[in-house]
């Protein structure tokens, strides 16, 4: 019998990972069982996480230890630890040129990794002062990375051919995490003090909207399939949720305790989001927008990644 052909990535991959904070590892669930199947450990503090599905490779921020952690998801496996800048605190992987980018927010700059060789390209330094970069998002169209600097209050676009700082976007009070709409071309930024998400028109890098959400807005989760925008905020333990059409919010969702971390999977319009405080992941139907199950996973779950 012959199996599938074609790239990896190209069948139904079906995992989430959960990067543990306290617990110092990943959490691996079989999202058609929900249940945990692996336990990975990495860095000192992982925040981070995010997934070259193209690739099967899963991307580890640990914030303390200054490091990426590259794990095999056919192995679940590290397979490499990367050096990064002070306090990488979010990681972003663009599947289009298989570039991996930190955003580490003690040393102010983002480290671009390379996804073949997991090794350090480049140390690209956008913006002066301090900003306190706390998150990294790409669009693999168009092969722009978007910064959110927590201390300047702006979103820097950079170009991911040059490494040159395109713009930077006055956004509201510490944005937090960005999340990116490669459909739509719309990009996400959580403002954590001013409550509100700032909608992007990543063709003009002009602020269209700002929708209210609830206290703490933390990451970003997007569903390309549906244009559905999910927000976890911190201090009202719930998730918003905000049509991609109309930017205004269709749904408040409650999860467990200090929900922070996000991650949809498109191909079953399911949503995980890890609640810090309950060491578990809440699990979101997209369709009907309600909680189906939670899942206890290592100490303080911080964020999430999904391979569809």
């Amino acid at each position: 019998m012959i199996g599938p052909t074609g790239p990896a990535g190209s069948f139904s991959v079906n995992r989430i990972y959960v990067a543990n904070f306290n617990s110092n590892d990943v959490s691996v669930i079989d999202g058609a069982t929900n249940a945990v199947v692996a336990t990975i450990p990495v860095g000192v503090n992982p925040t981070g996480i995010d997934v070259n599905p193209l690739t099967n490779r899963i991307y580890v921020s640990n914030v303390n230890s200054a490091e990426v952690t590259v794990i095999d998801g056919a192995t679940n496996s590290v397979i490499a630890t990367v050096p990064a800048g002070d306090g990488s605190g979010d990681v972003a992987a663009n599947s289009a040129t298989n570039a991996i980018y930190t955003a580490n927010f003690n040393s102010n700059d983002i480290t671009e990794i390379n996804g073949l060789t997991n090794t350090v390209v480049v140390t690209i330094t956008p913006v002066g002062g301090n900003p306190f970069p706390t998150g990294i998002a790409v669009n693999p169209f168009t092969n722009r990375i978007y910064l959110a600097c927590f201390n300047s209050d702006i979103v820097s676009v950079i170009d991911g051919e040059t490494n040159a700082v395109i713009t930077n976007i006055p956004v509201g009070v510490n944005p937090f995490r960005v999340g990116v709409n490669a459909a739509t071309n719309r990009i996400y930024v959580s403002n954590f003090t001013s409550n509100f998400v700032s909608v992007i028109n990543g063709f003009t890098n002009a602020v269209i909207a700002s929708v209210p959400v609830g206290i703490t807005p933390a990451e970003v989760g997007v569903n390309p399939a549906d244009n559905a925008i999910y927000v976890p905020s911190r201090d009202s333990n719930i998730v918003s949720v905000i049509s991609g059409l109309t930017n205004g919010v269709i749904a408040a969702i409650a999860v467990g305790n200090s929900p922070n971390g996000v991650g949809v999977n498109p191909k079953t319009n399911l949503i995980y989001v890890t609640n810090q405080n309950d060491n578990t992941v809440s699990v979101i139907d997209g369709v009907t927008q309600t909680v189906i199950a939670v899942i206890p996973v290592g100490a303080r779950p911080f964020a999430v990644g999904v391979n569809p």
